[in-house]
């Protein structure tokens, strides 16, 4: 099994001065990324919906973006706009210069507790916080002009036009929508594509969730675009100039998708996917859940004799969509998924688990006898019914249970789900557009080969990589908090 091993994780192993760690780890994101010249204004919503404890959290949300940030007069510069009825310019461009003062300042706003005057705050933002007199750069190629804007409700005012001029003078707009906002408004806000600029969460309970999103997103790279890890390919990745291309690892075929790889064999499977469509999933999610299904079917090896998908969606009721080996071929497969319409109702997931261990494995269903059965269950919320019976069962029958959560999901109702080991058996995120890179994992997981030892020594290897990567991401995180601190002593 071939390994690649960038020079750049060398150089952080080296940095972080561990000896004790062995083996060459897959490429880091982060290590060729920096953040490009970047004039970046928050505009927060604290009008009267938004509770205290729930301003602490956006606050939270903030400054942990503003950690990962290459901030001083040359590169990032920051600025904070806090509105209600009125706007409040709470730290200019020109404010701080170092990031300890930023991140002081951070923590002293306070709610202003009023309105919500969206559509005013957005031309603030634009004729005050972006001039140069608040130091705001002039527009260039090489620098940007980002605000990222943060409501919880509808706006008092109107947006559409505002936000328009906003982007029309050069100005890239994120809007993040929490509980009451409406998707409609947040989509009249942001920039385009609408799907990298737009997000939602349930609650500012889970907005933290979101900070890895915006600092890959103000993350540029410098010339290596493998090492971004942007490129989605599954096993290799070949870099060229400004450009690169997937590969596989020695034994693996690369899939028609040009990015993973088929490691799964020619071994017989039974796989059902369990998928949530209650009405908080939203119909641009509920596409995303297809996506990830056929990012799944696509790595798999589907035949008579080989693996076998059925589907079946719940919401206040279950509903089958097709049977285990109704479908012989991948693109039949796909092509049935994409025509799957969204239910729109209650979240009655322990119903749904029962229907799978009672019905979509029995024999009448086209299950076949001895073949090993795999469960994925999808959802977004919490069960309004008892699931724990039913999750007991399908493991006591010796199903292997995988769980995926996304947004309002409880991670308790998830474990209960996932087969042992619990850890490797669930996943969760507050972002549904997570759900793509929860796919790459999950096609490793669910690999079930005729050789079961070539198989587990495959996903042992992605493990250890995965442990790796967490053990120098925590020492780099140590390292550039002590670089930090030697910084403001100097100044």
């Amino acid at each position: 099994m071939r390994k690649v091993v960038p020079s750049i994780l060398l150089s952080l192993l080296v940095l972080a001065q561990d000896p004790g760690v062995g083996g060459a780890p897959p490429q880091q994101k982060g290590g060729l990324c920096r953040t490009k010249p970047t004039d970046l204004v928050f505009i927060i919503d604290s009008s009267r919906s938004v509770r205290p404890a729930e301003f602490e959290q956006v606050k939270t949300f903030l400054s942990q973006v503003i950690e990962s940030l290459n901030m001083s007069p040359n590169a990032t510069r920051v600025a904070v706009l806090n509105y209600a009825s009125s706007v409040k310019n709470e730290i200019a461009l020109n404010s701080h210069k170092t990031k300890a003062s930023l991140l002081h300042a951070v923590k002293k706003i306070e709610p202003l507790s009023t309105g919500t005057m969206t559509g005013l705050a957005i031309q603030f933002a634009m004729n005050k916080a972006f001039s140069e007199s608040e130091g705001a750069r002039v527009r260039s190629l090489d620098t940007s002009k980002v605000a990222i804007v943060v409501t919880d409700g509808r706006p008092q005012d109107s947006v559409k036009d505002v936000a328009a001029r906003a982007r029309e003078s050069g100005i890239e707009i994120f809007a993040i929508g929490v509980g009451r906002a409406e998707m409609s408004t947040l989509r009249q806000i942001a920039s385009e594509p609408l799907d990298e600029h737009v997000d939602y969460v349930e609650s500012y309970s889970v907005i933290e969730k979101l900070t890895k999103k915006f600092q890959e997103a103000l993350c540029t790279t410098v010339s290596d675009l493998c090492a971004m890890r942007d490129h989605d390919c599954e096993q290799i990745c070949i870099s060229s100039p400004g450009s690169f291309s997937c590969a596989c690892r020695d034994g693996f075929t690369l899939n028609e998708d040009g990015k993973t790889c088929n490691a799964c064999g020619a071994a017989a499977t039974d796989l059902v996917f369990l998928i949530d469509g209650s009405k908080s999933v939203r119909p641009e999610n509920f596409e995303l859940v297809k996506k990830f299904i056929n990012q799944i079917v696509d790595s798999l090896d589907v035949g008579e004799k080989k693996a076998q998908v059925g589907l079946v969606q719940y919401s206040s009721s279950v509903r089958q969509e097709f049977p285990l080996g109704q479908y012989k071929t991948k693109k039949q497969i796909k092509d049935a998924v994409k025509k799957m319409s969204y239910m729109e109702k209650g979240t009655m997931t322990g119903q749904a688990l029962s229907y799978l261990v009672d019905s979509s494995f029995a024999v009448s269903n086209g299950a076949r006898p001895g073949v090993p059965k795999v469960g994925v269950i999808f959802t977004d919320g919490r069960s309004q019914d008892y699931i724990k019976d039913a999750a007991k069962k399908a493991k006591d029958l010796g199903f292997k249970m995988y769980a995926i959560g996304v947004g309002n999901a409880v991670e308790d109702e998830l474990k209960e789900i996932a087969s042992d080991p619990v850890p490797q058996h669930y996943f969760y995120s507050a972002d549904f557009k997570a759900i793509n890179q929860i796919g790459k994992k999950l096609q490793m997981k669910i690999c079930i080969k005729e050789n079961p030892c070539e198989c587990k020594s495959i996903v042992k290897f992605q493990e250890k990589v995965e442990e790796l990567i967490q053990t120098l991401t925590r020492k780099l995180e140590a390292v550039t908090k002590r670089i930090v601190d030697l910084e403001n002593k100097i100044i």
